[in-house]
């Protein structure tokens, strides 16, 4: 009965990620930058319009790096992740449900309400990711991880696909035209990220080894943790090393998410064919991400992280190459057989990392650094393009990213952290 339970804990863990996936497939990724710049925006020239966006990205992320460490310090010392995680659920969903009555040229309206929603989303994770150590067992992070990537997958596919063809084909769902199944389509994401974050709330339990404080007495001892966890950190060196190492090659990780589709555009590949390879990499990435826990745990975590990373670097050298939408295809394919694997065994092998008590700090600064991910990627490929001429050489400069991450990996022993005491 307890195993029966401990499975359910998990699982109901897990399936928060499928919930919030759909916020960073059908909105962040999918619908959210285009409908932005033709019906939000329309009428600013195409330069003001991503400026706006560009400018509220900067705002959320910003924003996000300053509180991730403090919301996590705040989180372990008041026993309340899941408060934490409650609320900064309800307010993105606010948000994300909000964008379905901004009307047509409300580009401030529409804006405000995706960076709140943006940075409900990360806060959410720090509470999220450090639940980790309340629902299963060391031996089990990679295990238990994967299935959460791999649901995410799954469940961020699935309902992209549904918007998808909620724009394609209005009529079949009995809506007017495209802008209202877009508008449809934010309200269905706020609707799935409630519903099966229910789960979580629900069934899993949130230890509580020490006495509840207020929520003041939260604050003021969170921020003298946090000052406190800074100066560990930098004694940690597996720890440190480790974020290091992590910064860099998710940095790789994220550029290639974001750079792809501009990338086949380049090379004059169609929106269908990109939308395409996008739901190709959602649903290979389900079975891959939770085949990479099957294996961490029979080989070793650090070891397919390498080979994840390893096919990072084929594959955007063979970027180089690509001149057919068919080897396009090829290349989503393979980044979805190893983009969750090296997302979710950076998580669990860095919850081996951390002291016990310490998870949400430890998790804000985790989630600090990968939020701050995806800033060198894009300057390289910027700055190689501007100085080349060429997107091809451009996406050649990804490479350095994913070689110096998995070279510093090397250089983390597990042995020297500070849960090995």
């Amino acid at each position: 009965m307890a195993i029966t339970s401990a499975r359910g804990a998990q699982f109901s863990w897990a399936l928060y990620d499928w919930a919030n996936s759909a916020f960073a497939t059908t909105v962040v990724a999918g619908f959210f930058p285009i409908f932005f710049k033709t019906y939000w925006s329309a009428g600013h020239p195409a330069e003001t319009s991503t400026l706006q966006l560009g400018l509220g990205s900067a705002l959320a992320s910003l924003v996000v790096l300053m509180l991730a460490p403090l919301a996590g310090a705040i989180a372990d010392r008041s026993r309340r992740k899941k408060l934490g995680l409650a609320l900064a659920t309800g307010l993105s969903v606010a948000a994300t449900a909000g964008l379905f009555f901004v009307g047509q040229g409300a580009w401030l309206a529409a804006l405000t309400l995706f960076v709140v929603a943006s940075i409900g989303f990360f806060l959410a994770m720090v509470f999220y990711d450090s639940l980790i150590v309340d629902v299963c067992s060391a031996s089990e992070y990679d295990r238990v991880s994967a299935l959460g990537y791999g649901l995410g997958y799954l469940g961020g596919g699935l309902l992209l696909a549904v918007n998808v063809a909620m724009t394609l084909a209005p009529d079949w769902f009995g809506l007017a035209d495209r802008a209202e199944a877009v508008r449809w389509a934010f309200a269905s994401v706020a609707l799935w990220w409630a519903v099966f974050s229910l789960p979580l709330f629900l069934f899993v339990d949130e230890s509580r080894n020490a006495e509840t404080p207020g929520a003041r007495e939260a604050l003021r001892a969170g921020l003298s943790e946090l000052r406190a966890t800074a100066r560990r950190i930098l004694g940690e060196r597996a720890v440190w090393m480790f974020l290091l190492a992590y910064w860099l090659y998710i940095d790789g990780v994220h550029t290639i998410i974001r750079m792809a589709v501009d990338f086949g555009l380049n090379l004059g590949f169609g929106q269908e064919s990109l939308i395409t390879a996008l739901l190709m990499v959602q649903f290979i990435g389900f079975p891959a991400a939770v085949g990479f826990g099957w294996l961490a745990q029979r080989w070793d975590t650090k070891k397919a992280i390498y080979l994840g990373l390893a096919v990072y670097a084929g594959i955007t050298a063979w970027g180089y190459f690509l001149a057919e939408v068919w080897q396009f295809y090829v290349m989503a394919g393979v980044i979805g057989l190893v983009q969750g694997g090296v997302q979710s065994l950076s998580r669990s092998y860095f919850a081996r990392l951390i002291p016990d008590g310490k998870a949400g700090e430890y998790f804000g600064i985790y989630n600090m650094m990968g939020k701050f991910a995806a800033v060198i990627g894009p300057l390289l490929v910027g700055l190689t393009a501007a100085l080349t001429g060429s997107a091809r050489l451009s996406i050649l400069s990804v490479l350095i990213l994913f070689v110096a991450g998995g070279w510093l990996l090397t250089r983390v022993d597990v042995r020297e952290a500070p849960s090995a005491g």
